[in-house]
């Protein structure tokens, strides 16, 4: 059985994961809240374990590597597409104001609501709907993240970013690439592809054939 206190040495320190506010994120976030009962002894094994009905929580690893690379603020409002069983949300919540999170299957939504509810954190916001979408009232955002993988971009998403902020999302169906965009003008982006991933295809609008015009 791993510790918390080895995952966070052995499989993120040590493999590189360096920012002390991500490293602290991670180390106030119990993943056990986030497992079903009979897994809580792998909780902290680096690996995705299944939470029902062909779905997964998120590698520890890939979670932290995934925060540290918004470079988020303490001031951030941040739009999650994806909230899954609610781990990701909870630990980027440690790192900003804000965080709002999409999530397109409704089971796992209330999933989600009912683990968050456990951690006691209070500034998550979580709603059930197409992340294709994004959540246009709530925006624009400093940062967006997604834990699904669509064939490109949403429009949508990128239209809700701040000037200067970061959209992180692995892209394809196939071979995956996790993209980073940061948006430098009106329609405007630079882009950064960082590793090559496997996530789950992102479901909704994107797999209708919604439009990726830009």
């Amino acid at each position: 059985m791993t510790t918390k206190e080895e995952m966070i040495e052995e499989h993120l320190r040590a493999r590189d994961i360096s920012d002390p506010a991500v490293l602290k994120a991670m180390e106030e976030v119990d993943r056990e809240l986030f497992v079903p009962s009979d897994l809580r002894e792998r909780a902290y094994d680096d690996s995705p374990l299944p939470i029902g009905k062909n779905q997964t929580i998120s590698q520890p690893y890939i979670v932290a590597y995934m925060a540290e690379q918004l470079h988020l603020d303490k001031k951030d409002k941040i739009l999650e597409v994806g909230s899954g069983c609610g781990y990701n949300a909870a630990v980027l919540s440690r790192l900003v104001a804000h965080v709002y999170s999409l999530e397109i299957i409704g089971w796992l939504a209330d999933l989600t609501k009912e683990n968050l509810k456990q951690t006691g954190f209070k500034n998550i916001s979580v709603k059930q709907g197409d992340g294709y979408n994004g959540w246009p009232e709530k925006a624009p955002f400093d940062a967006i993240i997604l834990t699904a993988a669509p064939p490109a971009i949403p429009p949508p998403l990128k239209d809700q970013l701040k000037l200067g902020g970061r959209l992180l999302a692995p892209v394809g169906r196939m071979n995956q690439k996790l993209i980073l965009l940061t948006k430098t003008g009106e329609d405007k982006f630079q882009e950064k592809t960082l590793l090559p991933v496997r996530f789950v295809p992102m479901t909704g609008k994107t797999d209708k054939g919604g439009s990726y015009g830009r």
